[in-house]
């Protein structure tokens, strides 16, 4: 899944014993990241940073041709792990792939290059080729073992585009945090994680939401959140989609039908304890829709979202969890 860009709001004021924040922006996963954090011994990791997502990159990103999971989808078995990633993402793959039912597939790669979403070449669909493409679609299809992943059928893929940004906002707050900071925001396309609080202000960080109505020229906000150590992100179908005979489709892929995601569901931010966990939610949040996703919320009390949906009437109707509305601020 590509997510939308969620702009971070950072206003800093002007408390004289406050340090400077440090910021750092780079590029990576096709898409832009963007840190600020404070640091007494004013520190600047971009150089570490940039490593640390290389080897992510190298591991898991399939527009890298080299990358680990890029030789599993050309094998006819499977590899054996080699960097430290592959196993944790897949790990919590798993967890969401059955906790949603299926509506998270990191196996839907070859339908997403079908509708040319993907690195692979975009194919005219009929339903008897969808139907034929989703024999080999399923996360069961896979086999992890202690050191290699195995596939029960050659032409099973992987694509962690609805994953993998938040892995990588995962590994960077991590290193930051073994460094002793404690104050920072994270964003890598839109995807990120808050800890401590923006020195400046001495206040939680805030984060906005992009209001669907928003074109890419005309971007504009919906929603404000206060963020208190924890993830955040964001799946929607705002400018990420394909338009065949004047139709336009998602680029989230439903892996039990085959066809792109056609729910009033606008989209999902999720906030969770890791940002990993909230980056596959969201994308089965927009698989699934707003219905079944604030059923499932109520009985998964460790994932709070804001749904932004079509109502019957044509408006957007917004959903906030209950746990975080103290913390929301809607624009008018």
């Amino acid at each position: 899944m590509v997510s939308i860009l969620l702009p971070l709001i950072l206003s800093f004021g002007q408390t004289k014993a406050a340090p400077e924040p440090i910021q750092v922006d780079g590029y990576t996963m096709g898409t832009t990241y963007h840190i600020t954090y404070f640091d007494n011994r004013n520190r600047n990791f971009k150089g570490s940073i940039d490593s640390l997502l290389q080897k992510v990159n190298h591991s898991i990103n399939t527009y890298d041709a080299a990358s680990e999971v890029s030789r599993f989808n050309t094998s006819k078995r499977g590899i054996a792990f080699g960097l430290s990633h592959l196993p944790v993402i897949l790990k919590k793959s798993d967890e969401v792939y059955k906790a949603s039912r299926g509506a998270f597939d990191p196996t839907i790669m070859p339908l997403v290059n079908a509708w040319g979403f993907g690195p692979g070449k975009a194919l005219t669909l009929s339903q008897a080729s969808v139907d034929s493409l989703k024999k080999f679609i399923g996360f069961d299809k896979i086999r992890i073992t202690r050191d290699s992943l195995l596939k029960l059928d050659p032409r099973v893929q992987l694509d962690f585009g609805g994953i993998g940004q938040g892995y990588g906002a995962d590994v960077i707050a991590d290193f930051l945090r073994s460094k002793g900071i404690k104050n920072l925001l994270v964003e890598l396309g839109g995807e990120g994680m808050a800890f401590g609080k923006n020195l400046k202000k001495n206040k939680y960080w805030t984060i906005g939401i992009l209001d669907p109505n928003s074109t890419r020229d005309n971007q504009f906000y919906k929603a404000y959140t206060e963020i208190k150590d924890q993830s955040f992100t964001t799946a929607g179908n705002y400018f990420n989609y394909r338009e065949i005979n004047g139709k336009k489709y998602s680029h989230t892929i439903d892996p039990a039908s085959g066809y792109p995601a056609d729910m009033p569901i606008l989209s999902a931010s999720v906030f969770a304890e890791d940002c990993t966990t909230a980056d596959a939610w969201d994308t089965a949040f927009m698989v699934m829709g707003h219905t079944k996703a604030i059923s499932l919320l109520k009985k998964h009390k460790d994932l709070h979202a804001i749904l932004m949906y079509t109502s019957q009437n044509g408006s957007t109707a917004i959903y906030i969890s209950p746990e975080i509305k103290n913390h929301v601020t809607l624009e008018r």
